[in-house]
Parts: C-alpha cells; sequence; structure tokens
C-alpha cells in the first residue's frame, strides 16, 4: 500500500507541473443535494421562477415574515445579479432579529444566504472550519461540528450559531435550514482566514480575460461535489487547473473514480486534460444523439476524441471505452461522466478511418473551423499514439 501511495502521489505531482497548470483562489464551496421527502414543497412554487423569486412566499410561508418583507432588497445586490443559480438560507427567527435593534434585516439576509444546495446530511460532510462566501461579497460564513452528548447525533453550527431546523425546506432550487438565532454582522476580513478553508489555495492572477462567474461557481461546486462522491482526484485536478477551466464557457469531463486510479488507473492522472471537451456541455442524452465517427476536441491542443460506436448508453464507446456511470455529476456549467478505464490515444489514422467510415464530423471541431480532411491531417503530426483496433 505504501509503495501504491507513492506512486500515486508520483503521479499527482505531474498534474502541477503539466501544461497549463496552474492555481487560483478556491476559497469557497458549493454542494450537494436536496433531501428526498419533497413532493409538497415543490407543488408550493412554480421550480422555473429564480430563487430571489422564491424567497419570499417560502420564507411568509415557512413563518420567517421579517426575512420575506427584505427580499426585495436582493435585487440591489451586485452577487444576485450575476448568480441566479441554487442557493441556501440559514435562516433566523424573527424573535431573534427583533432582539437586534440595530441590525440591518437587508443586511442579515444576504448574510445569510450562500450560492449552492447545502443539505444538512451535506454539511454533516464538510471539513472543520470550512468556509463558504455568502451573497454578500466578500463576506463568508464559517461552518463547524460538534457531537451532541445526549443523543450521539452531529450537530452543525453556522458562525457559532446552531441549525436547529434542518431542512426546512428543499425543492431543488432553495434550500432554508432554522437557525437558533441570527448571525453577527460579518467582518470584511471573515474569508481571509485561509488555513480554515478546506478548498483554499494560493492566488495566482488570471492572465486571459476575465472569467465567467458563473462558470467560477460551477467550478467549486463541482469540486465539492466530487470530492464526497468517490471523484476526489478529479476534484484535485479542477483546482489545480482552475485558471484554465474557469475560463471556458462549460465543460463536459470525462473520468474514472478514485478506487479505479488506485488499482490500476493512474493513467488517468497524467491525462486529465485529454478528458475534457472544453466549451461543450453533453449530458449522455445529447452524446447517445452524436453519430459513430464524430469527433470531439479535448482540453489537450490537437486532441480529440471520437464516438467509436453509437446506439443508445448501453451501445455508447467513445475511444472504444464505454461509460460506465453517466452524468454523475451535472450542474449549470460543467457534466461529469465515470468510464470503465481512461481513454486511450487513437492512432490518427484510425481517426480518419473512422470520420471516413461514417462521413461525419463534429461542428467546429478544430480551433480555426478545419474542414474533415484538414483536422485529420492536423493530427497526423502528433506521434506517439496507441493503435487501437477498431
Amino acid at each position: 500500500m505504501a509503495i501504491e501511495s507513492l506512486q500515486l502521489s508520483i503521479l499527482l505531482v505531474a498534474i502541477f507541473f503539466s501544461p497549463s497548470a496552474t492555481t487560483t483562489s478556491m476559497d469557497e464551496a458549493l454542494s450537494a443535494s436536496p433531501p428526498e421527502s419533497q413532493a409538497q414543497q415543490q407543488e408550493l412554487i412554480p421550480e422555473s421562477l429564480s430563487p430571489t423569486s422564491l424567497f419570499e412566499p417560502i420564507l411568509s410561508h415557512l413563518g420567517f415574515h421579517d426575512l420575506a418583507m427584505a427580499v426585495p432588497s436582493l435585487t440591489d445586490s451586485p452577487s444576485f445579479t450575476t448568480w441566479n443559480g441554487p442557493s441556501t438560507l440559514f435562516a433566523p427567527s424573527d424573535s431573534s432579529i427583533v432582539s437586534c435593534a440595530s441590525c440591518s434585516i437587508p443586511r442579515i439576509l444576504s448574510e445569510h444566504i450562500v450560492p449552492g444546495l447545502f443539505s444538512f446530511n451535506y454539511l454533516q460532510k464538510l471539513a472543520f472550519g470550512t468556509k463558504v462566501e455568502t451573497m454578500s461579497s466578500g463576506h463568508c460564513l464559517t461552518i463547524t461540528s460538534g457531537t451532541h452528548q445526549a443523543t450521539n447525533t452531529t450537530r452543525i453550527f453556522i458562525n457559532g450559531v446552531e441549525i436547529s431546523h434542518p431542512d426546512m425546506f428543499s425543492n431543488g432550487v432553495v434550500v432554508v435550514h432554522g437557525l437558533e438565532g441570527f448571525i453577527a454582522p460579518l467582518s470584511p476580513f471573515s474569508c481571509s482566514v485561509e488555513k480554515m478553508t478546506s478548498l483554499a489555495f494560493p492566488f495566482l492572477p488570471l492572465v486571459s480575460s476575465s472569467p465567467s462567474p458563473l462558470m467560477r461557481l460551477m467550478l467549486r461546486d463541482a469540486v465539492l461535489r466530487l470530492r464526497t462522491s468517490g471523484f476526489g482526484i478529479l476534484a484535485l485536478a479542477i483546482k489545480i487547473k482552475y485558471s484554465e477551466l474557469a475560463n471556458l464557457q462549460s465543460a463536459t469531463i470525462f473520468t474514472v473514480d478514485d478506487i479505479s486510479i488506485f488499482t490500476g488507473a493512474q493513467s488517468y492522472v497524467s491525462n486529465v486534460r485529454f478528458h475534457i471537451v472544453p466549451n461543450r456541455y453533453l449530458a449522455i442524452a445529447d452524446l447517445e444523439r452524436l453519430p459513430a465517427g464524430t469527433l470531439l476536441p479535448s482540453l489537450e491542443r490537437g486532441q480529440y476524441l471520437a464516438v467509436t460506436t453509437a446506439g443508445g448508453a448501453a451501445m455508447l464507446r467513445i475511444n472504444y471505452v464505454r461509460m460506465k456511470s453517466p452524468d454523475v455529476m451535472k450542474n449549470q456549467k460543467i457534466v461529469v461522466h465515470s468510464l470503465s478505464l481512461p481513454f486511450p490515444h487513437l492512432h490518427p489514422a484510425s481517426l480518419h478511418g473512422l470520420v471516413n467510415r461514417h462521413s461525419h464530423i463534429e461542428e467546429n471541431v478544430g480551433t480555426n473551423n478545419q474542414s474533415m480532411k484538414g483536422s485529420c491531417a492536423a493530427l497526423e503530426e502528433h506521434e506517439g499514439c496507441e493503435v487501437i483496433p477498431p
């Protein structure tokens, strides 16, 4: 086991020093899935509405009337103009808010909301001291936990205030937890203690154009969810290559799980970029519609993936590899599919033959919209590819 751990550590180093392997700040987390029983709650509010529109009727229904009246003020927050995705609210009761005569209720509301879905079950899995940025930009909540001695159950605290009523509401768009009190106004330095953050990485400025704020949030969401679902190596790779991925509009990522990497699929670690299709959101339903012979560009410049067998999820093969579990993680910008083993590199002649055989190539395969013949000719410039028999 010690030898295997050493081998994996060496492979992980390859990610840090591979082309485009850069790091940047990852100081907050998004995550998780809603609780199971939600039918009655889902009927209450149409899910097509944005979280901002949903908060007011939900809070009124749950008895948080002071917070409900402050919801219109959220439209003045810059964070809510760039984020309209799933959100979690840690809600203090009306009686606790009244006890703070000098508190601004709109400020309390914005500092008690975080982007992403944090079910109580998921909060229990977070590292002690994990920081999550709120919708009040630059202000973070700190999540800690403890054990109730009498019942031996886990207690979750948000900035020291216990969640007394977990999962009061959850419909896949909004999660509401009741707090036993309100959280004191947050300091501008509440996000600065990096040692307390499970996702903290040194900040390096981006050299390219400013990335999409939504893509940044979706990357953080993916990292946290993958870490707790058996894909920790991919989560680490995303953090390491964060600055490169943040400049994409979307991404389709193919991966193998951690167990497979530890038991023989170490080659995935040094070939992560080859398993990422940039600026394409291809869920399994989209992949099933691709004809055999379709070429997909990978993040590894000049390298392509090919649909070698089509005909539904059971028949689908990419680079002759089948899907183990499609759509293992999806959010608004990123979709992840689990593979049975890493993709092999196809010889350029094999790719050329696939395209000619099926007379199809994915649009915009090359960075310059090359023709089918031009794309395959470009592939032939790369040597050392494996020959995979059809």
